[in-house]
């Protein structure tokens, strides 16, 4: 099972990747903070206790109608204890070419989007903001975004417990069960 897998693939990787990381608390993703796509400090503490579900968004891409998907969830699921969080990239086929204030406007007027985004951030290679080096480096390749759309979950705790590419949905069965799981740990 991937969420297995992925946690035992995390706790090694720790003992070899924690190190390098300076300050903070190096297993969790909540010393990272991005900036909101109306320009304020969004820093991941502010969802201690909960389960994060971080997808690489971007509005050009066949992908794209998982935002009904990621909208769906968030409406279920945030009464429980779950955040979205959509991460806008322009790193896959420049499929995000717009500025914040565009991407707002079309992930609110197209798609009802209610859930946190970012601004425009890289999700992978040198530029990568730190917390998706911070994934790769705690969960391995699987962690790392090969296309828009990809799913990273980190539970209560600020751990990374699963990942999923692009092609899976965020409301499909394999999704749901790891938020659910996550979220029946919340203490």
């Amino acid at each position: 099972m991937r969420f297995l897998t992925l946690t035992l693939v995390s706790a090694m990787a720790l003992g070899c990747a924690g190190a390098a990381m300076a300050g903070g608390d190096a297993s969790s993703a909540y010393q990272f903070t991005f900036t909101s796509i109306d320009g304020k400090p969004m820093p991941m503490s502010e969802f201690k206790g909960k389960t994060v579900l971080v997808v690489n968004t971007a509005s050009q891409c066949g992908f794209t109608p998982q935002y009904t998907a990621l909208e769906a969830v968030y409406s279920k699921y945030k009464d429980k204890g779950l955040v979205v969080v959509g991460v806008p990239s322009n790193d896959f086929g420049g499929q995000e070419p717009g500025s914040n204030a565009e991407i707002k406007k079309f992930c609110t007027g197209n798609y009802d989007v209610d859930f946190p985004l970012t601004t425009k951030y890289d999700v992978k290679g040198d530029n990568a903001h730190p917390f998706y080096k911070w994934a790769e480096s705690v969960g391995g390749q699987p962690a790392v975004p090969a296309w828009n759309f990809h799913k990273l979950i980190i539970d209560p705790n600020g751990k990374l417990i699963a990942e999923f590419p692009s092609k899976v949905k965020p409301d499909s069965d394999d999704v749901t069960k790891v938020i659910e799981a996550s979220l029946a740990t919340k203490g």
